[in-house]
């Protein structure tokens, strides 16, 4: 047993499952190569991924800097960790948030439009900012996708175009460069080829700082592979030309891999033919798989005959993996990995009103 399953027992002996478990150390060390990969690259970590303060700690040794998208967010990882640099991002930026984000000096704002940058620039105050672009281009075969064609998300360039004029008439709001955030779920070979093109637009601006967003893929259906960091920062290297600042703001990709699901088997049946367990907590703690629309990873443990897992509540969307060649039984401990990001902090905690898990560290 490693240290995440060890504690994890430890926990259910207690009584005290559902839990998340964290390896610190794994999130160090992940950090770290991330960090060594990416030479001169600023890292910023994507706090809406997972903002549990104790991640936070562990990454402000390897980051660059946090991205936040809400004023919620802002005054958590400040609270947090007082002196990270701040990028404030977001497609429904309120006036109050914009007060939020200039009275703690972010060291930038993430403009999503031309309405925006006016209510920015009404203000009066001093900013610094990147006009998040939309570029029309193809995307392929992507988990999501922010940018590429007509969503929510940031600007074309006729709305840049708009932008640069409101910004030439005045001087408090500066211009830095742009940010996009075109789609997740690349792979660093495609990942590359998207950044070329946003730095071929950035360039026709003559802007010299450009954030590339996140979307490193990640598999839940393989946790073995991974993003190829080495080569992605092999190729921004080759990419980046001199005087230019470039910035990628990862989130999923960091924290994913160092968290646990833990958790306890209530009841197992057969209904059917098909065999199924039901253990304490479930979706409402960990939303992924629902989300996503995946099996989430189990450790592994004795073989057995192929069962689903689902949880607690009244809805068969409370699934967690599907036909697992496990052997459960009755307060069987399971444990789910790829915890780590956007898990419980995307979860509808009180449906139903079972307690909320506990919080642990290895």
């Amino acid at each position: 047993m490693d240290a995440a399953t060890i504690r994890a027992h430890e926990l259910a002996e207690a009584g005290r499952l559902p839990a998340f478990v964290y390896d610190l150390a794994a999130l160090d060390e992940h950090a770290a190569a991330v960090r060594d990969a990416l030479g001169d690259v600023e890292l910023y970590y994507a706090a809406k991924a997972n903002p549990d303060p104790e991640l936070l700690r562990v990454l402000a040794r390897h980051v660059d800097g946090v991205e936040v998208a809400s004023g919620g967010e802002l005054a958590h990882v400040l609270g947090v960790l007082p002196e990270v640099p701040i990028a404030f991002g977001g497609p429904g930026k309120t006036d109050a948030e914009l007060a939020a984000a200039l009275d703690a000096k972010v060291a930038r704002l993430h403009v999503e439009s031309p309405g925006e940058l006016r209510r920015l620039i009404a203000t009066g105050r001093e900013a610094d900012i990147l006009l998040r672009v939309n570029l029309a281009v193809s995307l392929g075969d992507v988990a999501l996708a922010m940018g590429g064609g007509a969503t929510p998300f940031g600007m074309d360039p006729d709305d840049v175009a708009v932008c640069l004029d409101l910004l030439d008439q005045q001087g408090a709001v500066r211009l830095r460069g742009v940010h996009a955030h075109l789609a997740s779920g690349l792979d660093a070979e495609r990942m590359l080829q998207l950044n070329e093109q946003v730095l071929d637009y950035a360039r026709s601006l003559g802007v010299t700082e450009i954030n590339l967003g996140g979307g490193m893929a990640v598999s839940y259906a393989d946790p073995d592979d991974r993003f190829d960091w080495a080569a992605y920062g092999k190729g921004l290297a080759g990419l980046r030309r001199s005087g230019e600042t470039l910035r990628i703001e990862p989130g999923r990709s960091v924290s994913v891999y160092c968290g646990r699901y833990a958790t306890q088997v209530i009841d197992v049946k057969r209904v059917h033919g098909r065999l199924f367990a039901v253990v304490a907590g479930g979706t409402h703690h960990i939303r992924t798989p629902a989300t996503k629309g995946h099996s989430q990873p189990v450790i592994p443990g004795v073989p057995g005959e192929p069962i689903t897992i689902g949880g607690q509540l009244c809805t068969p969307k409370d699934q967690l993996a599907e036909n697992v060649p496990i052997a459960l039984e009755p307060g069987k401990v399971v444990e789910f990995a790829m915890a780590g990001a956007y898990a419980w902090n995307i979860s509808h905690h009180d449906f139903l009103m079972h307690p909320h898990p506990e919080f642990h560290y290895v």
